[in-house]
């Protein structure tokens, strides 16, 4: 079915004219675990990100970035299909009953470990219109990426980090015996798969990086030892993964750029989900990976493309990893046919050739999520990252429910970006007013809501 499907659509867009002529590349870097202070263009004042920064001042930064989920693989989903956690069904990575069974109040969701074969993802319609499709570092959402329409496999498996950056890598296949550290290692069979890739081209570049074991690159980690951060950055191991991360990039953009493969690409750079609490800080975003505050799913966010974005340019407008799909389609002029989104096309804003209505995000978890040793002050108990629930923000409203006790909280994210201060019993008429919306989009989008108690819960949250 997904085969004739794919056929039909590729006749609709053979039909209205479709041409690979001049389409531009696509670069999607998708760092993993990178939070959203983690650049030098971000604001720290701890890691080294020259590359990045550079990078990111050719282009459009958005401020209020997101992930469409607070952890790898359901965000990894929901950004190559377009769509939210509920339509595919992957909320987190392996079992949705994480922690103990006495602390959980209510049986949580099933959780779906891989993407059907069913869903259309992004490089499957760039693979069926011409593009070299290449994918390079973690893939996470099934055995390979070769089951999904990339032509090309660099280290890619169902894994979700690797055993160990230094090789033997363990879970990590590169088919040879290779003694560099990984991020290096799967750069240089990205570097000379591109030398050998004429336009146009799809790279989607995943690395490990950043993501645990912290393991650091040696020969950069002693000019970080004893260095200081305004906002609380202090792991030298994980900011020597940082710089190492930045600087292979570097090395990608030159080998593209002396093949002038650079000149007409639209690069597109963001993280998979908020930064990892206790490895790396975020201030004055709340939590970190795991929690849908804050510091959970805003992340760092830009487009860079030629004679197309505005160089130097910055953008408020709040966005989500689900928007890149239908953005990528607009911008290589691919019709949709019978695909449907959950985001938006992000071209008018990114052109400066018009704006977006003013949209709510939402975020749907009906899972647990366990603690770990670090940040637990702030999330909202010690035992838990996250509980069953979902979140939503419009304008600069952002509402939690939990599902566990119908309770909810309502932050005003312009004056109180560090989610603090919750407003729900001072603004009840505000609250019943985004709660509405929620229940309205559970409705339409069919999203599960647990109810059923467990039998061996124990202790209240």
């Amino acid at each position: 079915m997904k085969k004739l499907l794919l056929g039909f659509l590729l006749l609709v867009f053979s039909a209205l004219g479709f041409s690979q002529s001049k389409k531009p590349n696509v670069i999607l870097i998708n760092i993993d675990d990178m939070g959203w202070k983690d650049l030098g263009i971000m604001g720290s004042d701890y890691y080294e990100t020259p590359v990045i920064d550079s990078l990111a001042n050719k282009g459009m930064v958005f401020t209020q970035g997101y992930s469409a989920a607070a952890n790898c693989a359901p965000s990894r989903a929901s950004m190559m299909t377009g769509r939210w956690p509920q339509r595919h069904g992957i909320y987190t990575v392996g079992s949705s009953e994480r922690g103990k069974s006495q602390d959980r109040m209510i049986i949580p969701t099933l959780n779906n470990t891989t993407l059907g074969q069913e869903h259309i993802i992004l490089p499957q319609v760039l693979n069926h219109h011409g593009f070299k499709t290449i994918a390079a570092g973690k893939w996470h959402l099934s055995e390979s990426p070769l089951e999904f329409g990339f032509d090309v496999n660099i280290g890619g498996g169902s894994n979700g980090h690797p055993t160990s950056y230094y090789p033997p890598y363990g879970n990590v296949n590169l088919d040879d015996r290779n003694e560099q550290y990984l991020t290096d290692a799967i750069m240089a069979k990205t570097i000379a798969e591109m030398n050998e890739t004429k336009s146009p081209f799809f790279l989607y570049y995943s690395p490990y990086a950043v993501h645990t074991p912290i393991q650091p690159v040696k020969n950069l980690l002693s000019k970080y030892e004893g260095k200081n951060s305004s906002i609380g950055q202090q792991n030298a191991s994980y900011a020597s993964m940082v710089e190492n991360l930045d600087r292979n990039l570097g090395l990608l953009f030159q080998a593209l750029r002396k093949d002038q493969q650079l000149e007409n690409t639209l690069i597109i750079f963001l993280s998979d989900n908020g930064g990892l609490k206790g490895i790396t800080d975020q201030q004055p975003l709340r939590s970190g990976k795991g929690s849908y505050y804050e510091g959970g799913i805003r992340v760092p966010f830009f487009f860079v493309w030629e004679g197309k974005i505005q160089a130097g340019s910055t953008n408020s407008t709040p966005i989500t990893n689900l928007d890149l799909f239908p953005t990528i389609m607009e911008a290589l002029n691919i019709p949709t046919g019978e695909l449907d989104f959950d985001g938006e096309s992000l071209l008018p804003i990114l052109t400066e050739e018009g704006e977006m209505e003013e949209r709510a995000l939402f975020w749907h978890f009906p899972i647990y999520l366990e603690a770990y040793q670090y940040g637990q002050g702030e999330t909202r108990d010690s035992l838990f990252r996250t509980r069953p629930g979902s979140a939503m923000r419009l304008g600069n409203w952002k509402l939690h429910y939990y599902f566990e006790n119908n309770e909810v909280e309502l932050f005003d994210l312009e004056n109180d970006l560090s989610e603090k201060h919750d407003l729900s019993t001072q603004l009840p008429e505000k609250t019943q007013e985004l709660l509405n919306q929620m229940k309205a989009w559970w409705s339409s989008t069919s999203a599960p809501i647990p109810q059923t108690l467990n039998p061996a819960f124990q202790n209240n949250p």
